[in-house]
C-alpha cells in the first residue's frame, strides 16, 4: 500500500513516531508531508530526531495564518501532492488544521482516510479541535480509535465505516521512551529543580490565551503556585502574554522558570518528576497518567475522560481556588487500570492497514 502520512505539529511527530517506521517494516510505501503548521524548523527537527521518526519527504511550509486561511493554503499544498503520489490512503493525526487539511484533500481526490485518535470528543464546538476532529471523523473511512469511549463516541453519531480500538499512538512513544528521558536528559539540572519538589506547566489552547481576559486568569494561577515551577512557553502564549503585558508578571515571579520549547525527551523528563503536571493539551494529561503524575488541566472539558474517572486528573479551568485545591489533592493510591492499549498501538493500525482493501 502507497500511504502519505501528513502531519504537522510537535505532537502529531510524537505520534507519528509510533507508527511511520512500522508501517515501512511491513512493506508499505510512505511518504511523510510536513505541512508546516508548526513553522519553527530547528524545534521540528528535535522531535525527528530524538524520535528517530523518517525525514519528511515534502515540506509545505504553510506557516501561521487564521484557521481557515491556514486550512485553505494547506488544502491547496496538500492536492497536487495527492495527485503526483496517487496513494492508496492518507493518514491523519489527531485534531489539528493539518489534520482536517489532509483528510478533505484526499475525501476529495477519493483517496482513503485513515484517522488516528478518530472519535475522540470534548463536546464543546468552541474548540477548533472539535470541529477539526468531528469533520474528520466523518470524512474517514479507517477510524482508528484510543478508547472504549471514543469507538461510543462514534456509534452514538452513527458512523459506521471501519472503526477500530487499536489504544493510543501517544502512549507506546510515551512508555518506550520514559526510561530514555530519564537516562539522557538533563532538564532537572538545568532548571535546578528536584524530584517531586516542582510542577511542569503548559498553555497553549486559543481559548485560554487568545481572550485577555481568560489570559489574565491564567497568569493569576501561575503567579500563586505553591512549588517552583517550569513553564515551556509555546510561541503563541508568549505572542499573546507580551501583546496583553502579562509577560513582565509571570517572568518576576518567584519559583516560575520561563523557557522556549523543549524537546521530546527533556519535556518527558520533567513531567516524569513533576509532583504535578498543570496544563490545557490533551496529550500532556495522557502522558502525566502512563507516567504516575496527578494531573490539573486548565480547561472545563476534556476527551480524555478516562483519566478523571481514575482520579488521576480534575478539571479547574482557570479558576484559581480550584486549581491550587487540586494541587493539594494526595496522589492515588493502588494499581493503574490499563487505558490506552499498554504500547501496542502502531502495531494494531499495521494490522489494520495491512487487512484493508478498500471501502466496504
Amino acid at each position: 500500500m502507497r500511504i502519505v502520512t501528513v502531519i504537522g505539529n510537535r505532537p502529531q511527530f510524537v505520534k507519528a513516531a509510533a507508527v511511520s517506521q512500522r508501517v515501512r517494516d511491513r512493506g508499505h510505501q510512505e511518504h511523510i508531508v510536513h505541512t508546516g503548521q508548526h513553522y519553527d524548523d530547528e524545534l521540528s527537527r528535535v522531535f525527528f530526531d530524538e524520535l528517530d521518526i523518517p525525514a519528511p519527504d515534502r515540506q509545505l511550509g504553510v506557516g501561521s495564518a487564521s484557521l481557515a486561511a491556514q486550512t485553505g493554503r494547506m488544502l491547496e499544498a496538500i492536492e497536487p501532492v495527492l495527485a503526483e503520489l496517487r496513494p492508496d490512503a492518507v493518514l491523519v493525526y489527531g485534531d489539528t488544521n493539518s489534520t482536517l487539511a489532509g483528510a478533505l484533500a484526499a475525501a476529495q481526490a477519493h483517496v482513503a482516510v485513515a484517522h488516528v485518535e478518530a472519535g475522540m470528543r470534548s463536546f464543546d464546538r468552541d474548540m477548533p479541535e472539535e470541529l477539526n476532529r468531528v469533520l474528520t471523523d466523518h470524512a474517514s473511512d479507517i477510524l482508528l480509535c484510543s478508547t472504549n469511549t471514543a469507538v461510543e463516541n462514534l456509534r452514538r453519531e452513527g458512523v459506521e465505516r471501519e472503526v477500530h480500538l487499536v489504544g493510543d499512538v501517544m502512549a507506546d512513544v510515551a512508555l518506550a521512551m520514559a526510561p530514555r528521558a530519564r537516562e539522557r536528559s538533563e532538564a532537572l539540572a538545568e532548571h535546578g529543580v528536584e524530584p517531586g519538589a516542582y510542577l511542569l506547566v503548559t498553555a497553549h489552547r486559543a481559548g485560554n490565551v487568545d481572550d485577555p481576559e481568560r489570559l489574565r486568569r491564567l497568569v493569576d494561577i501561575l503567579t500563586a503556585l505553591p512549588l517552583p515551577a517550569v513553564f515551556p512557553v509555546h510561541p503563541r502564549t508568549r505572542s499573546r502574554l507580551e501583546a496583553a503585558g502579562e509577560l513582565d508578571r509571570l517572568a518576576t515571579s518567584e519559583g516560575l522558570q520561563l523557557t522556549p520549547p523543549l524537546g521530546y525527551l527533556d519535556l518527558l523528563a520533567l513531567a516524569a518528576d513533576a509532583r504535578a503536571i498543570l496544563t490545557d493539551s490533551g496529550g500532556l494529561q495522557k502522558e502525566a497518567y502512563l507516567l504516575g503524575v496527578p494531573c490539573v488541566t486548565l480547561r472545563d472539558t476534556t476527551e480524555w475522560v478516562e483519566t478523571l474517572d481514575a482520579g488521576w486528573n480534575v478539571l479547574v479551568d482557570l479558576d484559581r481556588a480550584a486549581a491550587l485545591a487540586a494541587l493539594e489533592r494526595p496522589t492515588p493510591s493502588g494499581p493503574q487500570p490499563e487505558l490506552y492499549g499498554g504500547g501496542r498501538a502502531g502495531e494494531r493500525i499495521c494490522d489494520v492497514l495491512d487487512s484493508y482493501t478498500g471501502p466496504r
